[in-house]
C-alpha cells in the first residue's frame, strides 16, 4: 500500500458509563469493549480502564477478531458501578489505494480465497436479510457498476431514506424493523449497511467506535455530549491472492470514514462487540444507565 503514513488526527477520548441501582447489587461480572485498536492508520498512544468500585478480578486479552477486550469481576456490594475509559489516539487519512481497488466491478469484490472474509459474508441468527434488503439493496448495485460507486449511492439512499431518532430503537431492534419504521439510530443504519452488503454476497462487517464532532459555529464544546458511533465496512481483495482490506463508510453522516473516525472494535454485528455488558446479582427493582462520551482534538 501507499508509503509512510502520516497520522494527521490526534484525540483525547474519555467515555464513562454509570450504573446506578435502587439496592445494593451483591456482585457483578462485565466485558468491556473500551480499548481503540492498534492499526496500520490507527495508533494507540495511551489507554486506561478504571473501574470503581475496585474489582476483585480483571484480565484483558483478544477476541477472535483481535480487538482487545476487558472481563471484570466486582464482589464488594454496591449501589452504583462507573467504568471510565480514557484514550489518546492518533489516526491517518484512508490509504487512497484502497479507493482505487474499489473501482472494480463490485461482483468481483466477493472474497473467494479468504475464509476470514468469507465468514462476513453470512446471515445473521434469526437471519436479517429479508427480500425487502435485498431489492433494496439492488437499486444499487447494478451489474459491473463500481464498487465504490454502488456503496456511495447504498449509504446515501440509507441517510436519505432513513430518518435520524434518538431513542427510536434498542440493542434489539431487528433490521427489518427499522425497514418498516423508517426511523434508527447509528447502529441501525451500519447494520442496514452490512444486511445490504451481505444480501449480494459481499463481506461486510460491523465497526464500533467514535466520531468526533465539532462544535456550532460560535460555540463551545459541551462535556459528555459526544456519543459512542457505529459505521460499516466492506472487503476488497487485493492484487495478492488471499489478502485484502477494508473500507470504511458510514450511512449516518453519508460518507466515507475519514480521520475523525476512531475505531474500538468490529464484528459481524453489534452484539459481538458492545461498548460494556454484563450480569448482576441484586433484588434491586430499577437501575439507571448513564454514558457521557468527550471526544476532543489533541
Amino acid at each position: 500500500m501507499s508509503g509512510e503514513v502520516e497520522f494527521s488526527g490526534r484525540y483525547r477520548i474519555r467515555h464513562v458509563t454509570t450504573y446506578a441501582y435502587s439496592d445494593e447489587v451483591g456482585g457483578s461480572y462485565g466485558r468491556a469493549y473500551l480499548t481503540p485498536r492498534t492499526l496500520p492508520r490507527q495508533r494507540v498512544l495511551g489507554h486506561e480502564l478504571r473501574i470503581d468500585p475496585q474489582p476483585s478480578d480483571r484480565s484483558v486479552g483478544p477476541d477472535v477478531y483481535g480487538n482487545t477486550t476487558a472481563y471484570f469481576q466486582v464482589s464488594a456490594a454496591h449501589d452504583q458501578l462507573v467504568v471510565t475509559g480514557e484514550s489518546l489516539v492518533e489516526v491517518a487519512a484512508p490509504d487512497p489505494t484502497v479507493l482505487e481497488l474499489a473501482g472494480q466491478p463490485w461482483e468481483q469484490m466477493r472474497p473467494t480465497t479468504n475464509p476470514l472474509a468469507v465468514e462476513f459474508t453470512l446471515d445473521l441468527q434469526p437471519a436479517e436479510i429479508t427480500e425487502e434488503v435485498t431489492a433494496y439493496a439492488a437499486e444499487s448495485f447494478t451489474p459491473s457498476r463500481p464498487l465504490r460507486e454502488a456503496v456511495a449511492e447504498l449509504f446515501h439512499r440509507v441517510h436519505t431514506d432513513f430518518g435520524y431518532r434518538s431513542g427510536s430503537t434498542t440493542v434489539a431492534t431487528k433490521v427489518a424493523d427499522v425497514f418498516a419504521a423508517r426511523t434508527g439510530v447509528c447502529q441501525d443504519f451500519a447494520r442496514i449497511g452490512v444486511a445490504c452488503l451481505r444480501s449480494h454476497g459481499l463481506a461486510a462487517r460491523y465497526v464500533s467506535g467514535y466520531l468526533a464532532t465539532d462544535p456550532p459555529p460560535g460555540g463551545r464544546r459541551v462535556v459528555g455530549a459526544d456519543a459512542t458511533h457505529a459505521w460499516s465496512a466492506v472487503w476488497i481483495p487485493s492484487t495478492e491472492p488471499g489478502t485484502g482490506h477494508w473500507l470504511d463508510f458510514d450511512p449516518t453522516n453519508n460518507q466515507f470514514a475519514d480521520t475523525r473516525y476512531i475505531t474500538l472494535a468490529w464484528g459481524r454485528d453489534y452484539t459481538d462487540v458492545p461498548p460494556l455488558r454484563g450480569i448482576i446479582y441484586t433484588d434491586a427493582a430499577q437501575s439507571t444507565i448513564t454514558v457521557s462520551v468527550d471526544v476532543i482534538p489533541a
